[in-house]
């Protein structure tokens, strides 16, 4: 049932669960280590419930990995979605997890999935009361959309927040790591193609008078993960729950078997807190944990992911019985290195036209436009037989010339310096520039042309659903996603597997309880978030497949520890 307990028994000695014989500190309903998606979640529901919570934050600022993301959930059958008149069903929400999930072991077991779906609408409908705003995506495809099942449109997010209404709590976020703008996952389609489509324009134009409508307002709008971090964490204050920062949870207390608190570093002082109804990790992966990637992973890792997501809240449930499970699988995607030394995401870039992503010897490998964690997966694949770890994505003039690259608008002069962006007036002088065999590249891009000439890619299949072309430009004809590469200069961006978070950790059932080895509940420890081993197995059904787990799984665990016997 685990793939790495015996790997982590060196870890220190902090960790181990300690007994209960001692005098207790504090006491509370439920404690929640991680201010994130799930911890805020979990905490929301649990004072929705009457109960006495604490949250406590490892670092010094909230809002962990979510504050950095998209902030958008993958969310079957929502009420939004019954609102446009999208149809969809708990079966066929089912369905189609079955057909991208497969047989992924017992994180994503039929009981998992099912508690998943079956929590939508009760999430839903517990944060909308609670003064969430929803919007819907609703042009954005699953990821696999031709498949039984999928559907467009499942995905939802916060509309954009006002910070003002967090005070002097704003300061103490990772605000100033995200984007300091009202926008939405709903924009980024239309907005990277933003001066070469009239649909691009126009969202352009509606985005620009968002923007000004709230500055002009006096608000201070953020969109995307910082908006549903802002949301949670407003609905925590305003139920007056208590959020200590700088308090990590050092481990566990059991009595016979049974959680029944925890450790906590608070202003430097070992601190126990005693937890009547259990404790909840949801501190987040270990996407940051260089010696922890190397181990799992092979790769020193390129992650998105908060500096604080170092595995702490995983290694506290091992220590104290807990299986890992999936610990050799991440949130991947394709991330260009920066030169701050972080690595910037990378989505519609590599699926626009007039672009192709090549591994050292010039030769394609994938569909540039599949989704992010298979084009990840394939990069480390194709780096066991080709050199592709780093591959480049090389751009026709047009590319550069239509369509927003987010990281070269942020530092492009630098990268150029650094050797990670490079430009050429002809094909063969770039192939030289980025240690290429000119003919090697130049073969590949006359395939490649001739694909796009006709419109099927006969190698990758690249625009042949709608989730490829979703990234792509209608204008291109007769196929969005391919446009030929013969007018210079030519560029070529160095690409990594980056990710945005690891998504192997403790294994947890149905009601976000953590189970041990045997796979019997450890009572009285739950755990949610990419602190635990994912529900959507080695794939990622549909834009948000992170955070909607996340959000449900973290609030099934309070929902759990908040019943008549929250311990069987």
């Amino acid at each position: 049932m685990t793939d790495s307990n015996e790997e982590m028994n060196d870890t220190a000695t902090a960790t181990r669960p300690t007994s209960a014989a001692q005098e207790w500190d504090r006491e509370v309903d439920l404690l929640v280590a991680g201010t994130g998606a799930a911890g805020l979640s979990a905490a929301i529901t649990a004072a929705d419930a009457g109960l006495d919570v604490l949250v406590v934050e490892s670092t010094e600022r909230w809002g962990g990995t979510t504050m950095l993301s998209g902030g958008g959930l993958w969310m079957p059958a929502n009420p939004l979605m019954k609102r446009h008149r999208i149809l969809d069903s708990r079966a066929e929400a089912l369905e189609y997890m079955q057909e991208a999930i497969g047989d992924a072991g017992p994180a994503s077991s039929t009981a998992r999935r099912e508690a998943f779906v079956d929590a939508v609408t009760e999430v839903y409908g517990l944060l909308e009361r609670w003064g969430v705003r929803w919007s819907i995506a609703k042009y954005y495809p699953d990821y696999y959309p031709d498949r039984p099942g999928g559907k467009v449109g499942r995905s939802i997010e916060p509309q954009p927040f006002d910070a003002k209404k967090l005070g002097d709590w704003v300061a103490q976020s990772r605000f100033a790591e995200g984007l300091p703008v009202p926008l939405r996952n709903d924009d980024v389609w239309l907005l990277s193609r933003a001066w070469s489509s009239s649909s691009g324009f126009l969202r352009g134009a509606q985005f620009a008078f968002r923007t000004l409508g709230g500055l002009v307002s006096g608000k201070r709008l953020f969109g995307m993960g910082t908006s549903l971090a802002m949301n949670l964490m407003a609905i925590v204050r305003r139920q007056g729950t208590e959020v200590l920062l700088s308090s990590p949870v050092t481990s566990v207390v059991q009595e016979n078997g049974a959680v029944v608190g925890a450790v906590v570093t608070v202003a430097g002082r070992p601190t126990r807190i005693r937890a009547r109804r259990g404790v909840v990790l949801a501190a987040g992966g270990f996407a940051q944990n260089r010696e922890w990637r190397e181990r799992y992973h092979g790769l020193p890792g390129y992650s998105s992911a908060a500096a604080g997501d170092q595995g702490s809240g995983i290694e506290v449930g091992r220590a104290a019985g807990g299986a890992l499970a999936m610990m050799d699988d991440a949130w991947w995607g394709s991330a260009v290195p920066m030169p701050d030394g972080s690595n910037q995401f990378m989505l519609q870039e590599r699926s626009m036209p007039f672009g192709i992503v090549v591994d050292q010897s010039g030769s394609r490998y994938l569909d540039e436009s599949e989704s992010y964690i298979d084009f990840g997966h394939e990069m480390i694949e194709r780096n066991k037989t080709v050199p592709a770890i780093h591959s480049w994505l090389v751009l026709d003039h047009r590319h550069r010339q239509r369509y927003l690259f987010a990281s070269l608008l942020i530092g492009g002069k630098r990268m150029r310096a650094a050797g990670t962006v490079v430009t050429a007036a002809t094909l063969d002088e770039l192939a030289r520039a980025i240690a290429i065999e000119p003919a090697a590249l130049r073969a590949t891009v006359n395939r490649f042309n001739g694909f796009a000439l006709k419109g099927v890619d006969e190698d990758f299949g690249r625009g042949r659903t709608v989730y490829d072309n979703y990234y792509g430009d209608p204008a291109v004809k007769p196929n969005p996603n391919l446009g030929t590469i013969e007018k210079g200069p030519f560029t070529a961006v160095k690409i990594v597997p980056g990710d945005l978070g690891t998504k192997g950790g403790l294994l947890t059932d149905e009601h976000a309880r953590v189970l041990d080895e045997t796979g019997a509940v450890i009572p009285g420890l739950y755990a949610a978030g990419n602190t635990t081993a994912s529900v959507m197995g080695h794939t990622y059904p549909g834009p948000g497949s992170t955070i909607a787990p996340a959000v449900i799984f973290g609030h099934l665990a309070a929902r759990h520890a908040a019943s008549p016997a929250p311990t069987s």
